[in-house]
């Protein structure tokens, strides 16, 4: 699957500071508005080193999700290729992104107000390390209920994590004096996302270490079974070598056993050493960052897709999960692990990650000086070229450096697409946030959905034609969009 977390839907800092500046507190987590920002809180009173503690808290944040995702993310991304048996990895993580979908309307709000944002946390982190833990021995009754739970865990996670960071950002600024909570608030979220991008470095490191003791070479001619032919069904090994798909069990043990570690020093780390919220007013909190839940976030949600720009706006939407759904696991798959070798993907993946992290943070400034129009359209113009290339390619483990190339663009393109149609979204419906970003977070996710899907009944080369559909779609619908919103503009200034 994706890395940037794409599971779980983390907004870079760069969102923040490109078209949505006015809002960093309520649009720094796809998977959902936080609910509870802090507009009302009483003034607190502290000790004199109060505000080093505060950071120390930012930091313990930072460093427990860097630990949980480090895990989760390096994990989700093998599951094409370490559980490709009957498509068991990708339709578990089908189930998990449909499982966000339902918990993002319903839990978050209601379990922080029963367990406190500190043990929501710990509670998520837990339901994290289940699917990890189910690993060991993956099968649909493992696997399946263990991304159920991580599903219904993701939501009150990122929750959890921006009412914290929010609410002691507030709090910090009024304890040192500083003239803008805003600047406080995108510092912390800065923090933690420099931190948090990170996990995939890690993970993919401890994944391709591992994974390089169960090495096995393949005798096949890769060219006519890896790439654009690889289908659901390829064998490309012979029968003289096991499948590169499955692990030995030691192997797995290995891989699966580190990875729950890390998972579960993230909840020792939070549940012993984090300040619960208590200690900086959470009881006392009277704004709200989320005034609808439950019942009414879903009425609210389907009305809003009535609405002209929302409707033009859906395929893109679609797309920008479609995307980061097949790089996950068919590039991962098809290319890099049949081709290659599956203790290769790993380093690919930390190419792919970089190079995205980098852009996600640089196209913040750089949109300032270019234009909203510009970026989206050398996106696409980023995936349609590697669509292309992926089409014409025969991947060759003797050439080794396609393999970088072709992520490190992907990498670039997911960058604009994660942090523009984000705050597109903010610019778009500046008095409906929750039911659009709600959209966001179900369209993406039903991206998602048929990109894992399709991963299980598809050839590569039918897949590839239909992103390539779905993006031109998306991008005529953006074009519209476009031209809807700048006649407004001509027709409100005169």
């Amino acid at each position: 699957m994706s890395f940037k977390d794409k599971s779980t839907g983390e907004i870079n800092p760069a969102f923040v500071a490109g078209e949505d500046e006015e809002r960093p507190e309520k649009s720094l987590d796809k998977l959902g508005p936080a609910p509870s920002a802090v507009s009302n809180t009483p003034n607190m009173t502290y000790g004199p080193k109060e505000n080093r503690r505060m950071l120390k808290n930012v930091f313990l944040t930072s460093f427990a999700f860097t630990f949980l995702f480090t895990a989760f993310q390096s994990m989700a991304s093998l599951q094409s290729s370490i559980n490709s048996d009957k498509g068991l990895g990708t339709y578990s993580l089908s189930v998990l992104y449909a499982s966000i979908v339902v918990s993002s309307m319903f839990l978050p709000t209601y379990l922080i107000r029963k367990f406190t944002v500190k043990w929501t946390l710990v509670f998520a982190v837990f339901g994290y390390s289940t699917y990890i833990a189910a690993q060991f021995e993956p099968s649909y009754g493992t696997l399946i209920p263990g991304a159920v739970i991580v599903g219904f865990c993701a939501a009150p996670l990122w929750s959890s994590k921006c009412t914290y960071l929010t609410h002691v950002g507030h709090q910090y600024t009024k304890l040192t004096g500083a003239p803008d909570s805003e600047v406080i608030i995108v510092r912390f979220f800065g923090v933690f996302f420099l931190f948090f991008q990170s996990s995939s470095i890690w993970g993919n490191l401890i994944s391709s270490a591992v994974l390089s003791q169960d090495a096995r070479e393949c005798y096949n001619n890769v060219s006519e079974v890896c790439g654009v032919n690889f289908c659901p069904d390829t064998e490309f090994c012979d029968a003289n070598s096991n499948s590169s798909s499955s692990l030995k069990p030691s192997t797995r043990y290995t891989l699966s056993g580190i990875y729950l570690g890390c998972s579960l020093t993230a909840a020792v780390l939070i549940a012993v050493f984090l300040d619960p919220l208590t200690r900086y007013g959470e009881k006392e909190r009277t704004g709200s960052s989320s005034q609808l839940e439950g019942k009414d976030l879903l009425i609210a949600t389907f009305r809003h897709m009535k609405k002209p720009y929302q409707l033009l706006m859906i395929p893109l939407t679609i797309w920008s999960g479609m995307e980061q759904g097949f790089f996950g696991a068919e590039y991962t798959a098809g290319y890099v692990n049949c081709a290659w070798g599956i203790e290769k993907i790993g380093y690919v993946l930390i190419c792919y990650g970089i190079v995205d992290a980098i852009c996600s943070v640089s196209f913040g400034p750089i949109i300032r000086y270019t234009g909203r129009l510009a970026i989206f359209v050398f996106g696409a113009i980023v995936n349609i070229a590697m669509i292309i290339v992926m089409l014409t390619w025969k991947p060759d483990r003797e050439n080794p450096i396609m393999f970088f190339v072709v992520a490190g663009f992907w990498g670039l393109g997911d960058a604009i697409w994660q942090t523009q149609i984000n705050a597109f979204y903010g610019v778009l419906f500046p008095q409906d946030e929750e039911p659009s970003f709600s959209n966001y977070r179900l369209w993406e996710s039903l991206g998602f959905i048929i990109a894992y899907v399709f991963s299980n009944v598809l050839c590569v080369n039918i897949k590839l034609y239909i992103l390539l559909v779905v993006i031109i779609i998306g991008m005529i619908g953006y074009f519209i969009v476009e031209i809807l919103e700048r006649k407004k503009q001509k027709v409100s200034s005169q």
